[in-house]
């Protein structure tokens, strides 16, 4: 990747600024919608998959999205669910720490991927309810997707 990535720093803060107030069904179809919309306007091979409570709410494949594609959404988004923070985030913490998130916690890379592009649904007030992820694109790529749509949902 020859993008910087974010620091940890930056990451945190980011997490703290995109929090709901609440996360509904038809919050998971709005996120979801616009992010299709935004891979078709600019011609995006992504997947895109939404769950709140491990119940997936959303999913979508774009043209030139792949089944590898579904293999990386279902690892990114077990990183979330385990760790509570984003993808990238936990990648940039084992960097920060001096590791890769592979040496640091010896998770089978078959089933945990520590790479940009699955975020938090975070409900302020409560924490982590859920995972928005997007696969397709360089990962950070995929992070900023998905960061963007949360900002312009949530009215920033």
């Amino acid at each position: 990747m020859t993008a910087t990535l974010p620091s940890l720093a930056e990451l945190a803060a980011e997490e703290e600024r995109l929090q709901f107030p609440g996360f509904t069904a038809d919050d998971a179809w709005e996120l979801g919608s616009a992010l299709v919309s935004t891979g078709r306007a600019e011609r995006l091979p992504i997947a895109v998959d939404i769950t709140r409570n491990r119940h997936q709410l959303f999913h979508a494949a774009l043209p030139g999205a792949t089944p590898d594609n579904d293999s990386w959404i279902r690892r990114k988004t077990r990183v979330v669910n385990r760790f509570g923070h984003s993808s990238l985030y936990v990648r940039q913490a084992s960097i920060e720490r001096g590791t890769t998130f592979e040496a640091e916690f010896g998770l089978d890379p078959s089933r945990y991927a520590a790479h940009g592009g699955a975020f938090p649904v975070l409900v302020r007030g409560v924490g982590p309810v859920g995972v928005v992820v997007v696969s397709g694109l360089p990962q950070l790529e995929d992070h900023r997707l998905v960061t963007e749509a949360i900002r312009r949902h949530l009215g920033g």
